[in-house]
């Protein structure tokens, strides 16, 4: 991973997880608000519903001229304390270590939680009744250990998908950044050759050195110059390009390109055989004639010195076969993706397949590949679809 990937990576996270946290860190602020709130109320009934069943007790016992004594709570988080009308203790199960506050009905301190109830009896010595309970504060104390637990590994669980997240949409941009990167590079090696013969052609006709050989020579690396820059130019500004349909005979455009490719493939002393049908289709001129040139520059590539090129057109199908290095059943798999070429070691630089499958589908065309391992390759494209049948039957 670059520095750049690594820096992506780093702010791609940060955001995610930050984000991520906080909505989770609201979502459980709103709950422990929620929460609290219901331990209060919970916590409040029962000191309420205790000091009520003391109170009735303690009544009962004055009532029946019986004598009160204090006991134990079925609730043993509960302790209660007995106070006079001067705020003093009669009896006590409370914490002695807190001063009791009677201006208030009911607080809360940072253990425990009171509830002050008042008894109105003039023959009753007992005037207040103070409860203490820690369970409000114990049960809040674990709702934020419960909070911070799950707040924790929230993070650790976004984090962990995140990254996986991150991952995967890096994965595609770092393909893509190696595949142009490979294309750079492999579109200088492209251009070296004939720009290489070119300026060596220059040079010797300078010289007056057999001047109709480098002119041949001078004219087929032009042209390959010119073939790799629209196939370049295609490859990136054709999206923007609305198609151009005329009615036109493929037989003439197939001609056309094979003529335009001879002075391409005489350097590597291959002839190129045709044997062409006509065929008036519909379609745009300019992308039908990418195909059959990719197919023919293509052909010429990955065709051996002093073999041929069969090219036909019979039946609406042009077949272009070359007696080439073939292609394996593996690489036949991948070679109409962009980028991918069937050999490193051969010209080209993975586009021009592209560019044939990019147009078979856009005007549903059957693309069909043909191949065997240093023996032969054949590209069959089925223009039926897009025939003009009237034409054909005049």
């Amino acid at each position: 991973m670059n520095r750049d990937e690594k820096k992506a990576l780093i702010s791609f996270l940060t955001i995610y997880v930050v984000s991520a946290i906080l909505l989770i860190g609201v979502i459980l602020y709103i709950y422990y608000k929620n929460e609290t709130k219901m331990l209060e109320e919970s916590c409040t009934m029962e000191l309420h519903n205790a000091s009520m069943h003391i109170k009735n007790e303690i009544i009962n016992k004055y009532m029946k001229n019986q004598k009160f004594n204090p006991n134990k709570l079925e609730n043993i988080n509960i302790k209660y304390g007995l106070f006079n009308k001067d705020k003093k203790v009669i009896f006590s199960y409370l914490d002695k270590n807190f001063e009791v506050d009677f201006s208030k009905d009911s607080y809360v301190n940072e253990f425990y939680n009171y509830f002050i109830t008042t008894l109105d009896e003039e023959n009753i010595p007992i005037k207040y009744i103070v409860l203490e309970t820690c369970q409000e504060v114990q049960n809040k104390n674990k709702l934020q250990i419960f909070i911070l637990v799950i707040l924790f590994l929230s993070a650790i669980f976004i984090g962990f998908i995140g990254y996986l997240l991150s991952k995967i949409l890096l994965n595609p941009v770092r393909q893509r950044v190696e595949a142009l990167d490979k294309f750079i590079k492999d579109s200088a090696h492209e251009l070296n050759t004939p720009i290489s013969v070119l300026m060596t052609s220059v040079s010797m006709l300078k010289n007056g050195k057999n001047p109709q050989k480098m002119m041949k020579y001078i004219l087929s690396s032009s042209k390959q110059i010119s073939q790799i820059y629209n196939d370049i130019h295609f490859s990136a500004f054709n999206e923007l390009n609305e198609d151009v349909f005329e009615e036109f005979n493929l037989k003439d455009l197939v001609g056309e390109s094979i003529e335009f490719f001879n002075d391409i493939s005489i350097t590597k002393d291959i002839t190129i055989n045709s044997d062409l049908e006509d065929c008036f289709i519909k379609m745009d001129r300019t992308k039908t004639q990418k195909i059959v040139n990719n197919l023919l520059s293509n052909a010429i590539k990955y065709s051996k010195k002093d073999s041929i090129i069969e090219v036909s057109l019979e039946k609406n199908i042009l077949k272009v076969k070359d007696f080439g290095i073939g292609i394996s059943k593996e690489d036949q798999k991948e070679i109409f993706k962009r980028y991918k070429r069937g050999n490193n070691t051969e010209g080209g630089f993975g586009i021009g397949l592209d560019i044939v499958k990019r147009v078979c589908d856009e005007y549903n065309l059957s693309l069909e590949l043909k191949s065997f391992v240093d023996k032969e390759s054949t590209f069959s494209i089925d223009f039926s679809s897009i025939v003009i049948t009237d034409i054909l039957q005049k």
